[in-house]
């Protein structure tokens, strides 16, 4: 890896793991399925689009609500594992999200995941790239407040910043895929590429609208940066605070 070009005003990309690197919405969407129905319930595809993006706790309160017997943490341990075991089959990666890392990571630019997935799945899922890509990782097990909440954001960037002081929000794009998740990168003033799959999203000019990150490359993302800078004030640090 080298060092970004001078000049470029693209120092980090944030992503999102499930959704934008890879497609696991289905996994979840099974094991919610399978530990509803083991309760003795039921569960209906508008109930399983209320999680997606969400934090992993949100979801699983509403897997109580829906006659799931067991903690929060129960919960989570049990949707988690399901996950990772389909995972471990078959890594269900999204067009172009390996090809844009791939570039990203020859041209220099630091990439750090922000998910609200648990660390034993993101680490399974890093694991399965090619490359250590990501340098920083920030998982729904590492922050108090999940998406939407603009925490884990602002956490990966602070992170950043210990090894590069001088890289601060203005620097930074976010990919995401759902509306929590976009929601949680706009909020902490990144600028922030959706790029809908699940659930669709609004164009409110809030964000760049993607269809995919198929054939996307480095120069577009600089281009955005670009385009923030010259019409918002730049921001130089990270302030204070599943996708």
């Amino acid at each position: 890896m080298r060092s970004p070009a001078a000049g470029s005003p693209l120092k980090a990309v944030l992503w999102d793991m499930d959704g934008t690197i890879v497609d696991t919405e289905p996994y979840w969407i099974a094991a919610e399925h399978a530990l509803v129905e083991a309760h003795g319930g039921t569960w209906s595809h508008d109930q399983a689009m209320q999680l997606v993006g969400q934090s992993l706790t949100f979801s699983a309160g509403l897997l109580q609500q829906a006659g799931v017997q067991l903690e929060i943490r129960e919960i989570i341990d049990s949707l988690t594992a399901r996950v990772i075991s389909s995972v471990q089959q078959q890594v269900p990666w999204r067009p172009g999200a390996r090809e844009l890392l791939e570039e990203l990571h020859l041209a220099g630019v630091r990439c750090a995941l922000v998910t609200m997935s648990e660390g034993p799945l993101a680490r399974e899922v890093v694991s399965s790239l090619p490359r250590p890509y990501f340098e920083v990782l920030v998982t729904g097990d590492t922050v108090t407040r999940g998406k939407p909440h603009p925490e884990a954001y602002l956490t990966a960037v602070e992170l950043l910043q210990e090894s590069d002081p001088d890289l601060g929000i203005h620097h930074c794009v976010a990919l995401e895929d759902s509306v929590p998740g976009v929601a949680a990168a706009v909020a902490s003033g990144v600028a922030t590429v959706a790029v809908p799959h699940i659930v669709p999203l609004p164009d409110d000019g809030s964000y760049a609208l993607w269809d995919s990150l198929s054939g996307r490359s480095m120069a577009e993302l600089e281009a955005l940066l670009l385009r923030t800078d010259a019409t918002e004030p730049a921001t130089t640090s990270a302030g204070d605070s599943r996708g």
